[in-house]
Parts: C-alpha cells; structure tokens; sequence
C-alpha cells in the first residue's frame, strides 16, 4: 500500500495516519472531523464543523464536485468525514453551507 492509500481515506478525510504524517510533515494539528449529531455536540465542535462547512462550500467559485468519470471528488467526500451528505450539486453543497452558518449562529448565541 502506498503512503498516499494508507493516508486518505477512501470514503473522505484523512486516516489517522494520515494526520499524523501531516502533523510530522508540516507541524499541524488536525483533528477529525465532527460527526455528532448537533445535539451532542460541544460548543467547541459546533465552532469546528460550522467553520468548515461555510469555509470549505460557503467559497465562490465552488470546486468540482465530480469528476470526468462522474465519481465525487476528494472535496465533495471531505463531507463524508465531517458527517454529512456527499453533495452532487452546488445546492447541496450551498446547503452544508448553510447549516455550518446555523452552526456558527448557535455557538456564538450559547458562548453570549
């Protein structure tokens, strides 16, 4: 297995190690993503996930979200390792946007 097949997630995201590679390679400390229902997440992870679904499908111009052959990119799964619904479109992916603004909303109520 190659170091980029043991580092990447098939489904989206990074392995664990491929965050440890990234933390050895260029010093960050990347997390996984969040995955908890809204319910049970703490104010911390609803900041997390509402910061990057507005940073990664809030952006103007949208990435691809397939390719040529139709399979979703490696920016449409990172949806998948964040929780949510792999989008096929840009309105689903404006969609994720959207509820990582509601995200960010309900943070910034509960931290007031």
């Amino acid at each position: 297995m190659s170091t980029a097949e043991a580092t990447k997630d098939p489904k989206g995201g990074l392995t664990a190690a491929g965050r440890a590679e990234f933390r050895r390679t260029q010093g960050a400390k990347l997390k996984p993503g969040v995955t908890k229902p809204v319910r049970e997440m703490t104010l911390d992870e609803m900041r997390r996930k509402g910061s990057w679904a507005t940073r990664f499908y809030g952006r103007d111009p949208l990435p691809a979200l397939r390719d040529v052959h139709g399979k979703p990119t490696r920016f449409a799964l990172s949806a998948h390792a964040w929780g949510e619904p792999v989008p096929r479109t840009e309105a689903a992916a404006r969609r994720i946007a959207a509820k990582g603004q509601r995200l960010l909303e309900r943070y910034r109520k509960a931290k007031a």
